[in-house]
């Protein structure tokens, strides 16, 4: 039976989804209906000892129909060691990019390859595939008619030497296929966001050992505005309120911190929990802006604590107020969507406090 004990009350759980190391929570709408997208990492080897990067990656990404208020098993897309999938449209043309890690059972080879579909006739049709080095995420922005597709990729491991580009990168769209437009510097890309603010355009990028930044368009490409020189960098997220740029970045190995524009840099305002944040989900809420800090693991993926809470902050007086946390389990990202003037929150769940991939992922309804 659903309860309305979750995160201050704002949550109601209405499902589980039976996932495997889920990576991402991906909802899209098409004149085909609303689904769900979740890459997965792997599935658990029986027999084999509890290991975050160990399991089976051969495996497939499930696509969810939303179906009377919940999601029912669709389709599903061939996604090795999946982390991520980004749909987007262009000139009315439906887009499912894929990125995963990694392929095999054990050893494993982190030369992948990306690939981006096209909704053709009911089906995803393989478009345009990608040379990919432990692919993390894929994302997709526009601006000024010109449209761009982010990979971030890459990893440092001993004894490993990448075939194919290991560097970020950035696509934009010809007309007809992706074509390579700028490189960006880091070793362990994880994640991108994107936003135009007083007639500039600015990109972050989120790296685990070389440094996060925020790059800004100068008409041609984007340059680096202001480095953040820490490891453990995983994602950005920008809003605005008060005729301000904010922008929040989670540290897997640090903190979580609020920052504000100045006009010439972000400066920080407010730390928003300790080590752990993964992913950011901002809602716009019936009360007001909230945001969600999904919450993953800390210590090493040698000895990994699965941190089981993540937490809901809701905005006032230009800053975030922690309202409430909920029970997770290595969860990795949040999402929200709407149907029918109801607002519900995806969160993807990767691991179980025994270090096992099969750990359901949870649909919530959202009562802020």
């Amino acid at each position: 039976m659903a309860k309305t004990e979750l995160g201050a009350g704002l949550l109601t759980t209405l499902q589980q989804l039976p996932t495997s190391g889920a990576r991402a929570v991906e909802v899209f709408t098409t004149d085909e209906g609303t689904f769900l997208g979740v890459p997965q990492l792997a599935r658990d080897v029986p027999g084999e000892p509890p290991y975050m990067n160990g399991g089976d990656s051969d495996i497939e990404a499930p696509i969810y129909l939303w179906q009377d208020s919940r999601f029912i098993e669709h389709e599903a897309l061939a996604l090795p060691g999946g982390e991520d999938l980004e749909y987007f449209e262009i000139d009315g043309r439906r887009f499912l990019a894929a990125a995963g890690i990694r392929s095999g059972k054990g050893p494993y080879d982190l030369d992948t390859d990306a690939l981006v579909y096209e909704r053709i006739d009911g089906a995803w049709v393989p478009r345009q595939r990608f040379l990919a080095f432990a692919a993390k995420q894929w994302f997709a922005f526009s601006f000024d008619s010109r449209h761009f597709l982010a990979l971030a990729q890459g990893v440092v491991i001993d004894g490993v030497v990448p075939k194919h580009p290991r560097e970020s990168r950035l696509f934009e769209w010809s007309g007809e296929r992706f074509v390579p437009f700028q490189t960006f510097d880091g070793q362990w890309g994880y994640n991108f966001a994107f936003v135009s603010f007083g007639g500039e355009h600015y990109l972050a990028y989120a790296d685990h050992v070389s440094g996060s930044s925020v790059n800004r368009w100068n008409g041609e490409k984007f340059v680096p505005m202001q480095t953040f020189n820490e490891n453990g960098g995983r994602a950005f997220r920008f809003f605005e309120a008060e005729g301000v740029l904010w922008m929040v970045h989670a540290n897997l190995l640090k903190h979580t911190t609020l920052y504000r524009f100045d006009g010439t840099q972000f400066v920080d305002m407010q730390m928003l929990g300790g080590p752990g944040g993964r992913e950011l989900c901002l809602i716009d809420g019936k009360e007001g802006r909230y945001l969600v800090r999904v919450c993953f693991i800390t210590g090493t993926p040698k000895a990994p604590v699965v941190v089981p809470r993540s937490e809901i902050f809701r905005w006032r007086d230009a800053c975030f107020e922690l309202v409430g946390d909920f029970a997770t389990s290595g969860a990795t990202d949040a999402t929200s969507f709407v149907d029918n003037g109801q607002r519900y929150l995806v969160v993807s769940n990767s691991l179980s406090e025994e270090i096992r991939f099969r750990t359901d992922s949870t649909l919530y309804r959202f009562n802020g």
